[in-house]
């Protein structure tokens, strides 16, 4: 018998129930939920190791999990991805414009989009963006922020309802890395698309996200950052004492051993 269809729900662009993932025979997430307001950012936070990256390829759907689900209530609604490294070669006569165009897959969509429809919305997605300047230069050459900025434009040229982003702020100097953040917010906000953002230090998203998926040890603690980023809500996660404390403008996790990543 097949399965049922899933109910067409206004309120989620995206809904994981019980994901539970084994890599290597080793658990790596046990019973994760989440869901994904239109419009929010959520953030998928923890350690290295603590299975972002694992759940944002489920939520991807190129990863199968070993048990759960993971529904998409609008299945025409598309999915722009940005994973965490991507190697640019510098010497590559591959302009910023070219990445973003390459976003586009007209035939996919069935809708057949002419020469000049297509620069259009690469214009479009690189001034949603602020790349238009650095448009028509080689992408290898670009800044590590300069390039965020390139893919994500590859990644909305599309439109789509949902952007899932692998670790966006990792290597990037606390300016860039701030400018980014603003810019996420920005993009939410003016094309109403969701997002899904993996990082291990939470002090740069937190003033950004609606809701935050806090992973160790397999599990995950869900809710709103002012729900989940509390001493007793991951104490139990963790199951040991934990503290959140807030120094010298970040977010720490504190254990009683030391300090560990939030």
């Amino acid at each position: 018998m097949s399965e049922p269809s899933p109910r067409r729900d206004p309120d989620v662009v995206l809904r994981a129930r019980g994901i539970a993932v084994r890599l290597g025979g080793v658990p790596v997430l046990d019973d994760v939920d989440l869901d994904v307001p239109p419009g929010a950012i959520v953030g998928l936070i923890g350690a290295n190791g603590a299975g972002k990256t694992t759940l944002l390829r489920v939520l991807l759907g190129i990863l199968r999990p070993h048990s759960g689900r993971v529904q998409r209530p609008d299945r025409r609604a598309g999915i722009g991805y940005v994973p965490q490294k991507i190697a640019l070669d510098p010497h590559a006569p591959l302009r910023a414009r070219d990445v973003v165009m390459l976003g586009l897959d007209g035939a996919r969509l069935g809708i057949p989009l002419g020469r000049a429809r297509l620069r259009g919305a690469v214009d479009d997605a690189l001034t949603q963006v602020g790349a238009t300047e650095f448009a028509d230069a080689r992408v290898g050459e670009l800044s590590g922020g300069q390039q965020q900025r390139v893919l994500l434009a590859h990644a909305i040229v599309s439109r789509p309802a949902l952007l899932l982003l692998d670790e966006p702020l990792a290597s990037l100097d606390p300016v860039s890395a701030r400018d980014v953040v603003v810019l996420l917010d920005e993009l939410r906000r003016q094309s109403g698309v969701a997002i899904v953002v993996t990082a291990h230090d939470l002090t740069l998203l937190l003033p950004v996200l609606d809701r935050v998926a806090y992973l160790a040890g397999g599990r995950a603690a869900v809710g709103t950052p002012a729900e989940v980023v509390r001493d007793d809500v991951l104490s139990a996660l963790y199951r040991r004492p934990m503290r959140v404390i807030e120094a010298a403008e970040r977010t720490f996790v504190v254990a009683d051993e030391g300090v560990t990543d939030a």
